[in-house]
């Protein structure tokens, strides 16, 4: 699914006439002036549209809804705020566009799953699913600025807010785009995180409710459904979930062997599964999948930005051409569970001052885990920076080594790092972009810094598998995370802090919720997998296609990485992962920089040829 939202007006309808032209983009929707209002490529099932009158309303994507309830919440609503916020009852995963009177209003989720991009085309504010469409139209290159944050595993914003592309904006969390009938826009905020206030059960509850609403939205008459079971409580909670939606229907269970035999997610995995008789079990043995960086050097014109997830591409598209072959149109990820449910590091900090008695022992707990020397870690605690002065500070840290979880962390998360393979320019650059939010006074997506955190983890989680799912759909296999619709989201936020901690339980909230759901065997597991493994044997087997990637770098001739450095990293052992991993993300964005380079050039031989 592609779509674009247009102003009502002529520039608008002016735009659209010159993107027809291509003859890629099949489906059009018109405003009440019959000026055109959506136009790209979906199926019939992924858009509901009602219209009333001068007045109309379309979803895009997945959710619970049919034509009667649009119709009445248009007819009802006597403005813009008040349809939007009536459509936060509907579940599932969307985009809501909307044409009232003229006016344009264009709505994602919390996570990005479901971004909205805008850009200024011929004096026409359009919006769109993906940024790289608008670029295109609007003659925008790649950002050099916006790659620094591709480079960080855990880019804070602003930068992790900026698109790859130059002149095309990212709404923010918790805003819409409004666009008047005269081309001005605005964007408009319809969200503020919950207070993190509710006792343990009662967020439990909203957890379930929300998460049994998210997989119903899912099982709709005729999808052909699979779900993934590592093993983990969060893919096992959707399966069990979909067991109870779906008895007697036929779905699919997914799962594989680790190369790693102390890995027991699979051990766990075939437990759940002879738990659910009514599912078929499709189990790949480690050595039927493509290992981590296959297919490196190949070429994707799918993706709008890096794909984090790059060094697992090839197994990902094997495992949904064989999806597709079953019969599968949705696949069930349990992606978002962690960023969700798992305590993160920062959360201690919250904890201390939430519940300072109570956080003595998780705070022993932790440190003994993490390695924490005790003076840095009561540092850490007793320092409680603003956001504009804890990005002040991760400027200034942004070169220093990596010691891993034995650095402890502030309430803001940890302080990201560029790799050691990063040019001095590429630092300034970087460096110069965290001063200048700083001085700003940029707000942290909530003024908690544990809310901050999770929805920080929430949106990175989200983009990734937004990307997802532009490789799979393709193949007629669409990616969902229900973990990352809006009212999960908004449930786990509501948790008290001192609740999403529990020495003796993983994730204690998750837990709760799916007590009666998932059978406790399965609910009581304590490890969890680990998959260096996986990246140890892609690197011996790839090598050669890696070193491959690092001749020449794209990257390099924007001078953001030493090419020489990377080249030194990929042809040194590392000892522990932990020093390599870094360079995944590095080797993502170069494969990324490729395949636009790619795609531009046959794009050129196109327009040669015409």
């Amino acid at each position: 699914m592609e779509f674009l939202a247009v102003t009502d007006n002529r520039a608008g309808a002016a735009v659209v006439e010159d993107v027809l032209r291509d003859g890629k983009r099949d489906r059009t929707l018109s405003h009440a002036s019959g000026r055109p209002w959506l136009v790209g490529t979906w199926d019939d099932g992924d858009v509901l549209t009602v219209t009333r009158g001068n007045r109309s309303l379309a979803l895009l994507g997945c959710f619970r809804a049919v034509p009667a309830d649009l119709g009445g919440l248009l007819e009802r609503a006597t403005g813009a705020d008040e349809l939007h916020e009536a459509l936060r009852r509907i579940p599932g995963s969307y985009h809501a566009v909307a044409s009232l009177q003229g006016q344009l209003t264009v709505q994602g989720s919390l996570s990005g799953v479901r971004e909205v991009f805008y850009a200024t085309v011929n004096g026409a504010t359009l919006a769109a699913d993906r940024p790289d469409t608008l670029a295109e139209l609007a003659g925008g290159g790649i950002d050099e600025r916006a790659l620094l944050g591709h480079l960080m595993a855990q880019p804070p914003p602003p930068l992790s807010e900026r698109t790859a592309w130059r002149g095309v904006e990212c709404l923010k969390p918790g805003h819409r785009l409004r666009v008047h009938p005269d081309g001005s826009h605005r964007t408009v905020a319809w969200w503020v995180p919950p207070a993190p206030g509710l006792p343990l059960a009662e967020a439990a509850v909203r957890v379930r409710d929300a998460l049994t609403d998210a997989v119903a939205a899912r099982t709709r008459s005729g999808t052909g459904l699979a779900c993934d079971l590592s093993g983990g409580m969060d893919s096992s909670s959707l399966a069990f979930l979909t067991g109870r939606r779906e008895p007697g229907r036929r779905w699919v269970t997914v799962r594989h062997e680790a190369t790693d035999p102390g890995n027991d997610d699979a051990r766990w995995g075939a437990r759940a599964a002879a738990l659910l008789p009514d599912a078929e079990h499709l189990v790949f043995d480690a050595t039927d999948l493509p290992p981590s960086f296959a297919g490196q050097l190949d070429h994707d014109d799918v993706l709008e930005a890096p794909y984090a997830w790059n060094r697992k591409r090839a197994e990902t598209l094997y495992v949904t051409e064989r999806l597709a072959t079953q019969g599968v149109s949705v696949r069930l990820t349990g992606h978002g569970g962690d960023e969700l449910f798992n305590a993160p590091p920062s959360l201690y900090h919250a904890l201390a001052r939430d519940r300072p008695l109570r956080s003595v022992s998780a705070l022993r707990a932790a440190r003994s885990m993490y390695r924490w020397p005790l003076g840095a870690m009561l540092r850490n605690l007793l320092r409680n920076p603003s956001y504009s002065q804890w990005l002040a500070t991760a400027s200034a840290s942004l070169s220093r080594p990596i010691h891993g979880p034995r650095e402890p962390v502030t309430g803001w998360g940890y302080f990201p790092r560029l790799p050691h393979w990063a040019t001095g320019d590429a630092v300034d650059a970087c460096r110069a972009a965290f001063d200048e939010a700083a001085g700003a006074g940029t707000a942290p997506f909530s003024a908690s810094p544990a809310q901050h955190v999770l929805i920080q983890a929430v949106r990175q989680c989200g983009g990734k598998v937004r990307l997802t799912d532009r490789l799979t759909s393709p193949l007629g296999v669409a990616y969902h995370a229900p973990y990352l619709d809006d009212r999960v989201v908004e449930a786990a936020l509501s948790a008290r802090i001192a609740d999403r901690y529990d020495t003796g339980q993983a994730k204690p909230v998750l837990a709760t919720a799916m007590r009666g759901v998932v059978p406790a065997p399965v609910l009581s597991r304590s490890t969890k997998g680990e998959f260096s493994a996986e990246v140890y044997a892609g690197v011996r087997r790839y090598r050669r296609d890696l070193l491959a990637l690092g001749e020449d770098m794209r990257l390099a001739r924007l001078g953001l990485v030493d090419e020489e450095a990377v080249r030194t990293v990929l042809l040194s052992p590392h000892p522990t992962s932990r020093t390599f991993i870094p360079m995944v993300a590095t080797l993502a964005c170069e494969s990324w920089l490729r395949s636009v380079e790619a795609a531009r050039t046959r794009a050129r031989g196109r327009e040669g040829t015409r």
